[in-house]
């Protein structure tokens, strides 16, 4: 048996991540995550604030302790049960045979560009946009492309066709409701993408994540009524946002089952838990109950996205929980000030904007109180600044 050494003064340092013999596309790349602080009210990544009610956390107890009696046994590899479930809440005439399920929106992602991108392919994604979308290809080894969106941060087909066109694009990203901006491509739009893809790319594969759709004015008005006619389309959901079930990481995606299938060639075996499984089937049960906050929600981001209005911030329409309000010529100033009143918003999106999440009634009061007073202090400071020059 080999026994650690004893430390000692001659013993060398411990190695850097800088001397690793790190893939050269990952020197000085930084891990991904928005800052996880201990505030009074964190309104910087889009969570639902309401936690599941005490009988649906109950349920998710024993459902954890009923999997647990057979933990000695891997978990159903196919994770039928929980695909089934998850058709179910889409509708649309979907069959397990359609869904596909991961942990979290971002192995699905992760599983679509491992089965679609690669060395010598091309994903597209178009900016401002959700910012995992070029570590994702960069840690499948697909080449990332971005296009610019419209002015108002929308897209057409045109835009979208002349793009794919341009860089050859393998897989197309399109977030909708899109993530930092809010603002919506409309299902007739993808529709004509896809359309024109027939021509200008045929073998293009489209992903429309629809991460915030339940937030939208029209939850219905999903790309999912498209997928019998267009087998290039996948959509991709996740429980972590509406469904307030952020911490048990289910995303999944609705795509023809070919699609599903190449997904399963790629997935590690058993990549769900006996217990994800179960206690995402819990939630699943309850989703009336796990969704019933999502209409308060979308009226509180309206709300505040009027009231910023009102105090004249720029505020890009979002359909989303959550909306983009500038402009700022210091806006980590900003953050900062906010987070010294214990609010917590997210530095992201287009420079000079700040991305603040509809959170519960008493969140929104001290986010208001907050920015109010940062702004005055700010307004202090810059007519202390005029008054000496």
């Amino acid at each position: 048996m080999i026994r650690p050494e004893t430390p000692t003064a001659a013993q060398p340092a411990q190695i850097s991540l800088a001397e690793l013999p790190l893939r050269p596309e990952l020197v000085g790349q930084e891990p991904y995550g928005a800052p996880q602080l201990d505030v009074p009210v964190a309104l910087n990544v889009n969570e639902n604030p309401y936690a599941p009610s005490e009988k649906v956390a109950k349920a998710m107890a024993a459902a954890v302790q009923k999997a647990a009696a057979s933990m000695n046994r891997y978990p159903d590899r196919e994770a039928l049960g929980l695909r089934t479930a998850l058709a179910n809440y889409l509708g649309f005439g979907l069959g397990p045979e359609n869904i596909w399920a991961a942990n979290g929106s971002n192995e699905v992602m992760t599983h679509l560009l491992q089965a679609f991108g690669g060395p010598g392919r091309t994903v597209l994604g178009f900016s401002p946009t959700y910012s995992m979308y070029p570590e994702y290809a960069r840690n499948t080894l697909s080449n990332y492309a971005v296009a610019p969106r419209r002015e108002d941060h929308r897209l057409d087909a045109e835009l979208v066709l002349d793009a794919v066109r341009h860089h050859q694009a393998d897989v197309v990203l399109i977030a909708t409701p899109n993530n930092p901006t809010g603002t919506t491509t409309p299902v007739s739009i993808i529709d004509e993408i896809c359309t024109g893809l027939a021509e200008v790319r045929p073998d293009c594969i489209v992903v429309v994540d629809e991460a915030y759709q339940e937030f939208t004015e029209v939850p219905q008005d999903s790309a999912l009524a498209l997928l019998p006619r267009h087998q290039h389309l996948v959509v991709s959901r996740t429980m972590s946002k509406a469904f307030a079930y952020a911490g048990g990481r289910l995303g999944y995606l609705a795509a023809t089952p070919a699609i599903v299938d190449a997904c399963r060639i790629v997935r590690l075996p058993y990549h769900l838990s006996a217990s994800a499984q179960q206690v995402a089937l819990v939630a699943l049960a309850h989703a009336d109950e796990m969704l019933e906050k999502v209409d308060a929600l979308r009226q509180e981001c309206q709300e505040l996205q009027g009231w910023l209005r009102d105090q004249g911030f720029e505020v890009v329409p979002s359909q989303a929980n959550f909306c983009l309000f500038g402009r700022f010529e210091d806006r980590h100033a900003v953050w900062q000030s906010l987070l010294d009143q214990g609010v917590l918003v997210r530095e992201t999106g287009p420079e000079g904007y700040l991305r603040v999440s509809a959170g519960t009634p008493r969140e929104m009061a001290a986010f208001r109180e907050a920015l109010t007073t940062t702004m005055k202090t700010h307004r202090m400071k810059a007519q202390a600044k005029e008054a000496h020059a």
